[in-house]
């Protein structure tokens, strides 16, 4: 990790900064946290323990676990930090707020990274007068101490040493961040679910298959490769591999690829009552009684499994 980042604050503390906890603490930094909700504290420390086995990967328990303060006020604690980890609702009003007060009391240079799932920092830092030049979005998927992804959001005034700085320091701890070059709502990833979500839904109101075999068709298809090489490198593949490749495979099926998009579009799932009802309906017929916390557990082994074999060919 960067040699001046010692100590970081999360402001915050819900599943996703539970889970950067996790993270930062894995790797040997000091972490200041704080959230007003009420058990706050007692959640993190179940949420530590249930992340026993990442821990013991990256070693002793009681040792790199422990490394943290839950504080009842972030504010005083500000000035300590040499990275801000910011994971509030995802609100645009209570954004800006929360980031007025971190940009006052945050010494200037240090990063305030946001872990807005779809807000652009640009749209919550009107009121951030002292150095808003620090400020970009750092998005991770759930859990972020498991899923190296993380989205690295600059606005137009976001200057380019924070954007380094953040890259690196992401880097650092072993995360993969991809860097936009541009605001979009959603951001990339976000997006791209919300596009196989709206189809999913889709299917599965309009009665063409279970909520338990959409998933299916996810985690036993696409999903596996798609973990292995994405979308784009898939498609190089399936018309023989590299530019070729993907120039064939697009010149093979896009016809085909085209009538399936004007039928996507045709069928789009609309939000009504009645769709969501459906929706609804089969979820609960066939996820419904699934046993949560045991599919977390298995989630997060298997991710370790794959994680630590993706690291064999890297």
């Amino acid at each position: 990790m960067p040699q001046e980042t010692r100590t970081v604050a999360i402001v915050g503390c819900g599943v996703i900064g539970m889970g950067w906890a996790t993270l930062f603490l894995s790797r040997g930094l000091k972490v200041i946290l704080s959230d007003p909700a009420e058990g706050g504290k007692d959640a993190l420390e179940r949420y530590l323990d249930q992340a026993r086995p990442f821990f013991e990967e990256h070693g002793n328990f009681e040792q790199v676990a422990t490394n943290y303060e839950f504080v009842s006020d972030i504010v005083p604690r500000l000035p300590e930090a040499e990275f801000v980890q910011e994971n509030g609702p995802e609100s645009q009003e209570f954004k800006i707020g929360l980031m007025k007060t971190l940009d006052e009391h945050t010494r200037p240079g240090v990063v305030i990274a946001s872990s807005s799932s779809g807000l652009p920092s640009s749209t919550f830092i009107q009121q951030c007068k002292r150095d808003p030049s620090r400020i970009l979005v750092g998005h991770p998927f759930n859990p972020p101490h498991l899923i190296p992804l993380v989205e690295v959001v600059p606005h137009p005034g976001t200057s380019e040493h924070s954007i380094s700085a953040t890259m690196k320091f992401y880097q650092s701890l072993g995360k993969r961040p991809i860097l936009l070059h541009d605001e979009v709502p959603g951001f990339v990833s976000n997006r791209l679910q919300a596009a196989i979500n709206n189809e999913a839904y889709s299917l599965i109101s309009r009665g063409i298959v279970s909520a338990e075999d959409l998933d299916l068709a996810i985690t036993q298809g696409p999903g596996l490769r798609w973990a292995v090489t994405g979308p784009i490198a898939t498609n190089a593949l399936g018309g023989g591999g590299g530019p070729s490749g993907f120039a064939q495979r697009i010149e093979r099926l896009g016809p085909s690829i085209r009538a399936w998009e004007d039928d996507i579009l045709k069928h789009r799932f609309d939000w009504s009552d009645k769709s969501l009802s459906a929706l609804q309906d089969s979820f609960k017929k066939g996820l419904g009684g699934t046993d949560w916390s045991k599919l977390v557990e298995e989630r997060d082994s298997v991710l370790m499994q794959l994680l630590a074999a993706k690291s064999k060919t890297t």
